[in-house]
């Protein structure tokens, strides 16, 4: 009996995290209330809060069930890290955009986060943690970069914080411009392409080096 108490838990939080999808793509995450999305997944406002503390924790809980690009860079097998870091980030950012192409809950949540957030809030919990993943993130790369220039796969005088820039410019702009328009381009296919560009312009663009 227990069991299946549990398994009957999981199955309706996992209905809440589901029906949240659905109801913050349509109507944007300011627009939509616990009412909304206890409507969706056809259960009560109490059943929500048995699971999640408010929006902000049913949000960040939706977000948790995908990879965020940056989260990917915190979540680097360490190993490689030393040994490859461009490698690594080229192939970090392969993976983060195909799962995008192919899987629709990625997807979804990508858009939610793009486009359907208003961030005017500074302290909103929501702003909060997704400040937070983007600082953990870009120190990450920027290790990654700086690893990268010890191990002379990009040159000693390279701007760390221009090229991070170039970096994370890369990771948004592809994204959010094949969740605007798909048809624009084939992420999947093309990511590699794109991406070993931006590598390439790490390593031989003169604007990206230290100014005397």
């Amino acid at each position: 009996m227990a069991r299946n108490t549990k398994e009957e838990a999981l199955e309706t939080r996992n209905r809440i995290l589901d029906a949240a999808e659905e109801v913050f793509h349509a109507r944007g995450v300011s627009r939509t209330s616990l009412a909304d999305i206890a409507a969706e997944a056809e259960v009560t406002r109490g059943a929500i809060y048995w699971h999640f503390e408010n929006k902000s924790d049913l949000f960040n809980a939706m977000c948790e069930r995908v990879r965020l690009p940056l989260e990917t860079m915190k979540a680097a097998d360490s190993e490689l890290f030393v040994d490859d870091p461009m490698g690594l980030l080229l192939s970090n950012a392969v993976q983060v955009m195909r799962q995008v192409a192919h899987d629709p809950r990625s997807r979804r949540v990508f858009d939610i986060l793009f486009f359907k957030c208003e961030y005017v809030e500074p302290d909103d919990p929501i702003v909060v943690r997704q400040r937070e993943c983007f600082m953990s993130g870009k120190e990450k790369i920027k290790r990654m970069l700086t690893e990268a220039v010890a191990l002379r796969q990009l040159p000693a005088d390279l701007d760390i914080n221009l090229a991070y820039v170039m970096v994370h410019a890369t990771f948004s702009g592809m994204l959010s411009d094949w969740l605007f328009c798909p048809a624009n381009f084939d992420l999947s296919r093309e990511t590699e392409n794109l991406f070993s560009a931006t590598i390439h312009a790490l390593r031989t663009a003169p604007t990206l080096r230290k100014r005397a």
